[in-house]
């Protein structure tokens, strides 16, 4: 009797082996959980629909946004940034987000004239358009709290010298590197440097 209660004993202290297709679903389904808690939160991949931001990104790049560190330290002027359509946008049908680079920060008087950007009556520096803006546009001052965003492909943009700021709450994030094509790898930085210079 003894024997039998040992030998019963031992079995129900064996490790019971798990059902691999159950394993491999809890994989699986960590996985998706992560995958996007990360797209949520952290960073997510985008893809470029239009040539508004040529000659800086072509259309069908791959970037990658971070969406995490601009809640911790404020956007700088030649950020490229995400964000979600503005009321403005969303009363005119828009639903998909756009992608610009940000150009006015809160409380700048920002005007366009000349062929060039002013902010606070500064030239801008920007060597990297395709062309100078043919437009006049402003003086404004950038509400607070909302930046003013252009795309780098100045006549061919449908961005704020339109339709107006963008709020802060509605920024998803900031482009960082590009990961597709292959030839155009690269981190995406604010170069050229913006630096504003006295007037000539």
């Amino acid at each position: 009797m003894t024997r039998v209660q040992n030998q019963a004993s031992d079995e129900n202290t064996q490790p019971q082996v798990e059902n691999p297709w159950l394993e491999g679903l809890k994989t699986i389904g960590l996985s998706v959980i992560l995958a996007l808690g990360i797209r949520t939160f952290v960073a997510e991949a985008r893809y470029i629909p239009s040539g508004s931001m040529l000659p800086t990104l072509q259309i069908n790049d791959r970037l990658i946004v971070d969406k995490l560190s601009y809640h911790f330290h404020s956007l700088e002027r030649g950020d490229i940034v995400v964000f979600s359509p503005t009321q403005t946008l969303k009363d005119q049908g828009f639903k998909d987000a756009f992608i610009k680079r940000v150009i006015g920060l809160p409380g700048e008087k920002v005007e366009v004239k000349g062929g060039r950007v002013y902010i606070n009556d500064q030239p801008l520096r920007e060597e990297y358009i395709d062309e100078k803006p043919s437009y006049q546009w402003g003086p404004v001052q950038v509400a607070s709290d909302s930046y003013l965003v252009l795309g780098d492909n100045r006549n061919n943009s449908y961005d704020s010298h339109y339709w107006g700021f963008v709020p802060r709450d509605r920024i998803i994030g900031r482009a960082v590197v590009r990961f597709w094509p292959p030839n155009r790898v690269g981190e995406l930085g604010q170069e050229p440097a913006y630096e504003l210079k006295s007037a000539q």
